[in-house]
């Protein structure tokens, strides 16, 4: 094809846009996002991990030092019910990209409610733990890693919020849904975190 005829084509549209990678722009743009996210959170995991290891000997070796205590049951709960939501929101991508919009709106819906549930617990659990940033290392990093944590879940679930009215206004259809594969990547995310920040701030 001549030049001409080339300009002549795109005369009326953009040139379709070239990608050296496979994987989309916005795909890209979310994992990278995530990995400087990973990096947030490893900041702090490693300020949590210095100040367990450093003041060891002054604690005796006890963790979380007296009369703090970590309420491991109650985390449980809320690492059951963002697994749970895992699940939900998976079910709502397949749902799309199979042209089901029942089952999107009703993963999305899930989705949500679970995380809410999580960050209300959350909310309660805090009034009632007894100590605040300002006691110890211990409670500073305590509310650092789980405050953190739960900040992204304030964020994941204003995604969700806009995802569920988008569907029900019909915006995504089997052909695009990426909006909705993209804000499922993040909510994976936030789950996997918090199992993580389970494990290391309630379990060990």
């Amino acid at each position: 094809m001549s030049a001409a005829a080339e300009a002549h084509g795109h005369a009326g549209h953009p040139p379709t846009p070239h990608y050296s990678s496979r994987v989309s722009p916005a795909t890209l743009g979310i994992l990278l996002f995530i990995g400087s996210e990973i990096m947030l959170f490893g900041s702090f995991f490693t300020a949590y991990f210095f100040i367990r290891v450093v003041n060891s000997a002054f604690w005796h070796g006890q963790w979380p030092p007296s009369p703090y205590q970590r309420p491991a049951f109650v985390a449980g709960v809320n690492t059951l019910l963002l697994i749970t939501s895992s699940f939900s929101m998976h079910w709502a991508d397949t749902s799309i990209k199979k042209g089901n919009r029942a089952g999107l709106k009703g993963g999305l819906i899930l989705t949500f409610a679970l995380g809410l549930s999580f960050l209300l617990i959350q909310m309660i659990e805090y009034s009632r733990l007894g100590f605040n940033t300002s006691n110890t290392a211990f409670a500073a990093t305590f509310y650092g890693l789980t405050g953190l944590h739960a900040a992204h879940v304030f964020v994941g679930l204003t995604i969700l919020m806009v995802m569920i009215v988008r569907s029900f206004r019909g915006h995504f259809s089997q052909a695009h849904h990426h909006g909705v594969e993209l804000g499922g990547i993040y909510w994976h995310f936030v789950d996997v975190m918090w199992i993580v920040v389970y494990f290391t701030v309630y379990i060990l």
